[in-house]
């Protein structure tokens, strides 16, 4: 084929070509789902809340945004190797905890915090929450403010709630630093704490047994992806021994658990989507100030409460913002 006719071929395939192919290639955004537990299916809640909110800002899955799904199944040493390949294949990042969100400091990557990393100033990711200064932004949390409102609803399930188991994971210095500011909590409302660190599954054998020699009256564990995955053994402790117990998250009420006080899951990844959309479009974390959630909707489980015995208080049950039967 001469020159000349060669060319001609390949502008004419061009303009065959639509245009919004060219630019869905040129535009397409790779995006990366890191968390320190099992890697969220596809399907699962959070990457669909995420991916939804992503589609109202005009990102589409398999034309201009493409997600892929990490974990590291509570091995918290495999997150530096994970973080490196995902710097080496994304453009930006949305991580749920501050293992994760530490790693991914190290990469330089944009990363956005979801939920679940605690105080990103007093923890080291951030240089302060209206200018952080880095390459991290995301969603806070005020865990003393939070601390404080949790063992005040527990104290109201039962009148003689004097000391408090708290299940943290120590690996975790997010959740370390919230255990403290719920201990500090407990202190000020004039409850012994009963401190229950945990580092792997087998540790849960050994605070169980704490608790067997040293009964507390209630139990608060806080969220992270060892505490998550080993939740149904901490559900089965407290209905065994009768103890009320409180969490972080919603997703402990509707598995089972007695009730939660938290920021609203959904609301926290939509925001989280609005900061993704943000950076694609040029912005730098380093200039998008931490967002704190504005709805903390409080749930309780009837069900798990007759369980136990345990009759809540009619002015408790109002203050709930779903009651699962």
């Amino acid at each position: 084929m001469q020159r000349r006719a060669f060319v001609k071929l390949l502008a004419g395939a061009a303009m065959a070509t639509p245009f919004s192919v060219f630019a869905r290639a040129a535009t397409n955004h790779r995006l990366a789902i890191l968390v320190g537990g099992p890697a969220f299916p596809m399907e699962s809640p959070p990457i669909k809340i995420i991916t939804g909110a992503l589609a109202s800002y005009g990102y589409s899955r398999g034309q201009n945004l493409e997600i892929r799904s990490y974990g590291a199944d509570a091995q918290l040493g495999r997150l530096p190797q994970l973080a490196k390949e995902i710097a080496a294949s994304s453009d930006a990042v949305v991580v749920f905890g501050w293992p994760p969100a530490n790693a991914m400091k190290a990469t330089g990557v944009p990363t956005v915090v979801a939920v679940g990393a605690g105080d990103p100033v007093a923890t080291g990711l951030v240089a302060s929450l209206a200018r952080p200064g880095g390459n991290i932004t995301g969603i806070s949390d005020n865990a003393t403010t939070l601390s404080t409102k949790r063992l005040e609803l527990l104290k109201q399930t039962k009148p003689n709630i004097h000391k408090v188991a708290m299940l943290w994971n120590k690996d975790d210095l997010g959740m370390t630093l919230r255990y403290e500011a719920s201990a500090n909590a407990a202190k000020s409302l004039g409850s012994a704490v009963q401190p229950l660190g945990v580092r792997e599954p087998d540790d849960f054998a050994d605070a169980f047994t704490t608790m067997d020699r040293d009964l507390p009256d209630a139990i608060l564990m806080v969220a992270d992806a060892l505490t998550i995955l080993n939740r149904k053994r901490v559900f089965d402790y407290a209905a065994a021994h009768r103890l009320p117990a409180i969490y972080e998250q919603d997703l402990f009420v509707r598995d089972g658990g007695l009730m939660s006080y938290g920021a609203d899951f959904k609301e926290s990844l939509d925001r989280a989507a609005a900061l993704i959309d943000r950076i694609f479009k040029g912005a730098k974390p380093a200039d998008l100030p931490f967002e704190e959630p504005t709805h903390y909707p409080f749930v309780v489980n009837l069900k798990t409460a007759k369980l136990i015995g345990l009759e809540l208080p009619p002015n408790l049950l109002a203050l709930a913002d779903e009651v699962i039967e």
